[in-house]
């Protein structure tokens, strides 16, 4: 077998090591366009999960990689005058040139051909059976078939520049400074003795505002000195080739082409801010390597690779994305207390929690949970001392919720003519007895040809206030737990089957007429909806308002108007469902008109002690939809008009949307109001557990978290994660506390024991003994 590698970077290197210390038959050849001492930055880091791996794929190089590591636990934030020091990281680093030499050496030891100040392509090597094509991130391979590997390069904001110091550092250290020209970045670690690596970040604001495009490299590195003079503690900074640059997210639709494959930064990159780019492309030679040993020919390796490895990097791609936004969006963190800030910069990617710091950084948790009682204080709300985020009580007008998690509103469609069933008596009753501080209604709607199916639940007949009354009566007999009613209209998306029938698929028979900001139907085949006129506008705000009344006679806690996920009063919002040309239509302030008009009225009726809430989709998950300045807009002028939370979903406005899913995925969203309006929001979407809740409360990014389909199967979830963090249970009827006892015993035991493993699962050290 003949093998080349267009590239000596790691990616190329390291794949060269595997398959030829497999293969001793095979020619495998690597051209690098450097020279071997040429290398550009300074260190490199790794977590103590991924020098496992690399243990598992060669134990020799990882050897002779090992002995040159500065290993450090730590991780500090130096914000203002306060220095948080988080441990348990286990994060490795050393020189990128040490790194590239060891790997020379390992690679030259095993027969592999090194050849260098060579810049090659494919075509020079038209006998190989297989060519990496492991080039870097402006890959000529990729550009010179780039309508086949379809790449998507998304240029950042951000400017950064990659330097060096002399200081020693004893942690992976975060400075941030503000200066007169604004918010600067040090991204900072030591990888060999007195050298550190400095990459240093702005905005693109402070970058102009401090002339760096017109500066020679001594000169800005000389104003960065002075800059982080204080953090550099006398010690000079490095230049190694430093240019300022904004970071490429780069994907590709296509891994390879016949036999050309692309490794490392040619395929994808992950933002530096979690130390992913020498992970991902070493990482990509080891799971290439995998699946060349395990088949039986090139192609269906490649195919074995790209299928195997692609779900991993867009995992790693989406942590990446989130924690350069981090970064990016700085301005909206900096206004919080040090704490707060230093929290939410470690929990930025979602793969580190409020459980995971409880275990590695108690003293840390501890200042975070001292800081968030002081919050609650602030607004008002009752504090409970010592008890985690979730369980603190949380006050919205005169209603308070016993806690922070909330049930999520929730279709069921097991109405019948919009009359809510026993199987709704016993659904909502069952949430109640879980403990949640308030509980959804599904979306409710306010006339018979404003239902989403005909198994959908209504509030415009005496029978619905009847059985609604009932099933709200028993949830305040039997807990804490506060209720709010959703309101809504289906529009265009109504007349449909039930979801397990054919969610959005109109209905064969019986169906009725549908209204809409624009007569677009939802699917080609849908039915088409009339564009509403204003003496449609006036019967269907009537309607919210009789509704509301309603409500209030069933004794609601709280009611929240649906603008989301398509429905009628959505379909205003998003330019891709409102085509008007009225004075309803175009701009931002015009289609949020109506809603507003709705939500007034409403407001108006709905007793001035008890709170109102509007759900909105933040984004309509494709080109040409609602924007982030729009939903922000939106949010403000709910909140001038009495609206006291923001329900933040997403989508489901047309069915073209794409969705990027994830954990918390949706919580971004409602961060970016909660921070530019100053308005209560809840999150929701993906949440999994009461430790991703508590997370999300105390890093500032929601004030609720709602539970959707967790809750559907397991009514008892909040009880259980009550049990687990010692916090006060809800009341329950005598006869059931027996059963909340033996809970609490068997949850102390279950998170004992997983404290326990997590002490055992703990990074460990890799340095020379």
């Amino acid at each position: 077998m003949d093998i080349v590698s267009i590239g000596g970077g790691p990616a190329g290197l390291y794949a060269a090591i595997l398959l030829k210390r497999d293969l001793p038959d095979a020619r495998v050849r690597v051209f690098e366009q450097n020279a071997p001492a040429d290398t550009f930055g300074f260190g490199v880091v790794f977590s103590d999960q991924t020098l496992d791996v690399f243990a598992g794929a060669d134990q020799i190089s990882y050897d002779m990689i090992r002995a040159a590591f500065s290993y450090w636990d730590d991780l500090d934030i130096a914000v203002r005058n306060h220095v948080f020091r988080v441990p348990g990281n286990g994060f490795c680093g050393c020189s990128r040139r040490t790194l590239l030499q060891v790997l020379y050496h390992r690679a030259e030891a095993l027969g592999v051909e090194l050849h260098f100040g060579a810049a090659v392509m494919p075509a020079q090597f038209p006998d190989a059976d297989l060519i990496l094509a492991a080039d870097g991130i402006n890959s000529r391979v990729r550009q010179h078939d780039a309508a086949h590997f379809a790449p998507a390069i998304d240029l950042r904001s951000n400017r950064f520049v990659w330097l060096g110091s002399t200081r020693a550092l004893d942690a992976f250290t975060f400075f941030f400074r503000e200066c007169e020209e604004g918010l600067f970045i040090a991204h900072c670690y030591q990888y060999e003795t007195e050298r550190s690596t400095w990459v240093i970040e702005i905005d693109e604001e402070t970058f102009a505002r401090c002339g760096f495009e017109a500066m020679a490299e001594a000169d800005y590195v000389a104003y960065l000195e002075r800059v982080f003079s204080e953090e550099l503690a006398g010690h000079p900074l490095i230049a190694n080739r430093s240019i300022w640059r904004r970071f490429p997210a780069i994907r590709c639709a296509k891994w390879h082409k016949d036999n050309v494959v692309l490794l490392g930064d040619a395929k994808s990159t992950a933002h530096f801010s979690i130390g992913s780019g020498t992970k991902l492309a070493m990482e990509d030679a080891i799971a290439l390597h995998g699946a060349i040993m395990s088949t039986d020919s090139i192609s269906a390796a490649l195919a074995l690779y790209e299928t195997q490895r692609r779900g991993e990097v867009e995992r790693l791609q989406h942590a990446a994305e989130v924690s350069l936004t981090w970064f990016e969006h700085l301005h909206r963190y900096w206004p919080m207390s040090e704490t707060r800030f230093a929290f939410s910069l470690m929990t930025r990617s979602k793969a580190i929690t409020w459980d995971d710091l409880t275990l590695r950084a108690p003293a840390f948790i501890a200042q975070v949970q001292q800081d968030f009682e002081r919050d609650c204080a602030r607004r008002g709300d009752a504090v409970r001392p010592g008890v985690v985020p979730a369980f603190q009580p949380f006050r919205l007008r005169d209603m308070t919720l016993a806690n922070r998690v909330v049930v999520s509103p929730m279709s069921t469609y097991r109405a019948r003519e919009g009359v809510p069933s026993e199987w709704h008596l016993v659904h909502y009753g069952a949430m109640a007895r879980g403990g949640a501080g308030l509980i959804y209604t599904e979306m409710t709607d306010v006339s018979d040809d404003g239902r989403i199916t005909p198994g959908c639940a209504g509030l415009y007949t005496d029978e619905q206030v009847h059985a609604w009354r009932r099933i709200v009566d028993f949830v305040h007999a039997e807990g804490e737990s506060r209720v709010c009613l959703q309101l809504g209209h289906a529009g265009r998306k109504g007349a449909t089957r039930v979801m397990w029938e054919g969610m959005d698929e109109p209905l064969a028979e019986g169906g009725w007429e549908l209204l809409a900001a624009s007569a677009l139907p939802y699917h080609p085949h849908s039915t088409v909806p009339r564009a509403m006129t204003r003496d449609d506008m006036d019967r269907v705000k009537a309607d919210f308002v009789a509704a509301t009344r309603r409500a209030v006679g069933c004794g609601f806690d709280m009611i929240e108007l649906h603008c989301a996920h398509g429905y009628l009063l959505a379909s205003f919002l998003s330019p891709l469902t409102n085509t008007r040309m009225d004075d309803y239509g175009g701009n931002v302030e015009n289609r949020l008109r109506y809603p507003l008009e709705v939500f007034r009225a409403m407001r108006a009726v709905w007793p001035a002690d008890r709170p109102m809430a509007v759900r909105l989709s933040a984004t309509d998950w494709q080109e040409g939809g609602i924007t982030m300045e729009e939903v922000v807009y939106i949010a403000r002028a709910f909140g001038q008009a009495g609206c006291d939370l923001i329900d933040v979903s997403t989508g489901q406005t047309t069915p073209s949307a794409r969705p990027v899913f994830g954990r918390m995925f949706q919580v971004p969203f409602a961060e970016q109001i909660r921070a530019e309006t100053g308005l209560a929001v809840m999150c929701v979407g993906n949440i999994s557990s009461v430790d991703q809740a508590n997370t999300i409360l105390a890093a500032g990014r929601a004030d609720l978290v709602a539970f959707g389909r967790p809750m559907l199967v397991d009514p008892a979830l909040i009880l259980r994660a009550a049990a687990r963090y010692g916090a006060p249970m809800p009341a329950l009827p005598p006869g059931a506390r027996p059963g909340l006892n033996a809970m609490t015993r068997t949850e102390n035991r279950r998170f004992a024991d997983e404290q326990a493993l997590r002490v055992k699962a703990r990074p460990r050290r890799h340095a020379m003994e």
